[in-house]
This record gives C-alpha cells, structure tokens and sequence, in this order.
C-alpha cells in the first residue's frame, strides 16, 4: 500500500509542475513569445500612426498640387513668394540679414531695388 500511495502523491506533483512548465514555454518560449507579440503589437500602432501622418500630408500635397493647376492666384502666391517675381510697375524691396533686421556685421538693413 505504501507504494501506491508515494506513486499517487508523486502523480499529484508531477502534473502541476508539468502543466506550469507547459504554460511558462507557451508564454515566453517559443518562436512567438508574451515578449515579441507586445513588441510587435507596439510596432503595428507606431507604424499605423505614421501610416495615417503620411496619409494626412498626401492629401494636404494633392490640394496643393489641384490649387497650383487650377488657381491662378495661387500660382501668382508661390512666383511672388518663392521666385521674387513682381508684375511690371512693382518694386520689390528685400531685406539682407539674420531674423532682426540687422547685416551680419552689425550695419543697417540694405534695401534692393529690381524692376
């Protein structure tokens, strides 16, 4: 009797310690563990948000471009702002120097004169 009751108890320990190795592999062993799925997850929900950042600044881009096709005030903005470009009669005046108005060497401001 007193072998099948130490082969019982040994029974009854065996198995949770089986089944708790069993679920710790399941959980951080492994090809895909707890740790790499969370990892994972995060980089989906980082990846989606710049997915929808990209998304945001293409349409923000297509309604610049249907404007510079189709608005002839817009594309008159952009000359007159990027390129300088005047109509005949207009003077334009443009300020060399840092943010405060100043020359690199400290003098006045220069004003330029094209026609």
């Amino acid at each position: 009797m007193r072998g099948w009751v130490g082969g019982w108890m040994m029974k009854k320990l065996i198995f949770p310690v089986v089944l708790g190795l069993a679920a710790y592999y399941a959980a951080f062993g492994g090809e895909y563990s707890l740790l790499e799925v969370r990892e994972i997850r995060r980089e989906v929900e980082t990846k989606r948000a710049e997915l929808e950042r990209l998304r945001a600044e293409a349409d923000s881009l297509q309604g610049r471009v249907a404007a510079l096709e189709n608005d002839p005030v817009e594309i008159e903005t952009l000359a007159r702002e990027r390129f300088g470009m005047i109509r005949d009669g207009e003077v334009l005046y443009r300020f060399v120097g840092d943010g405060d108005g100043r020359e690199p060497d400290g003098g006045e401001p220069k004003e330029l004169e094209t026609r």
